[in-house]
């Protein structure tokens, strides 16, 4: 009697697995499509992604032979087609050697490409830093001392990436633009710093020993 019921039961089960297949196997089905499609599609993406990465990289490389080839132009040009049509890892560093190329024709041009990075908060922080840096470097020498120090001053704090070069060139230009107060505070916060790189902090200490003459001519 009791193998009786439990065929009765195995019927019943399989009635109801019947009945729930009939009613949502249409569901289930699509699911595994939509499944699949998504892997198939992840993939994909994984593969055309993985072949941009690529050839931006040969086509970067390519792009730094003409500059070390002394083809600045062509370069510049390299960098910036490479720039506008990159994976974002290429992009911001197409952007910043573009702008390196450029400043051998042009250092105020190269200098706008620099700002142009550094005001792009798409490329991050360090990024955005370094092109600072960068477009300082060719406009110190013209530059007045209020422009370095609305540049640099934030890149210049305890704790900033490029902390070591804002404050040397914010110390050269105060002192180049005479304000001997603003270069001692600035070479002051270079000695400071225990991680200041030693060729700089000889430099530091070099243009320290100049400020009392430069001050009393």
């Amino acid at each position: 009697m009791s193998e009786l019921f439990d065929e009765v039961d195995e019927e019943v089960r399989r009635e109801q697995l019947k009945k729930l297949w009939d009613k949502y196997s249409i569901y289930f089905i699509a699911l595994m499509v939509l499944i699949v499609a998504a892997v198939g599609g992840w993939r994909g993406y994984q593969y055309l992604e993985g072949k941009k990465a690529a050839e931006a990289g040969a086509a970067f490389e390519k792009a730094a032979e003409l500059s070390d080839q002394g083809k600045h132009a062509e370069a510049e040009t390299a960098f910036t087609d490479l720039a506008a049509k990159a994976p974002a890892g290429y992009r911001a560093l197409a952007r910043l050697r573009a702008a390196a190329e450029a400043a051998s024709r042009d250092p105020k041009a190269a200098a706008k490409l620099y700002d142009d990075v550094a005001a792009d908060r798409s490329v991050g922080t360090e990024w955005q830093d370094l092109a600072k840096i960068r477009a300082a470097g060719l406009l110190l020498d013209g530059a007045s001392y209020a422009d370095m120090q609305q540049r640099l001053e934030t890149s210049a704090a305890p704790g900033a990436t490029f902390r070591h070069s804002a404050r040397e060139m914010l110390a050269l230009s105060a002192w180049r633009n005479g304000d001997m107060t603003a270069a001692r505070k600035w070479l002051d916060a270079i000695a400071e710093d225990g991680e200041t790189p030693p060729g700089l902090r000889s430099r530091a200490e070099a243009l320290q020993a100049l400020l009392p003459t430069v001050a009393k001519s």
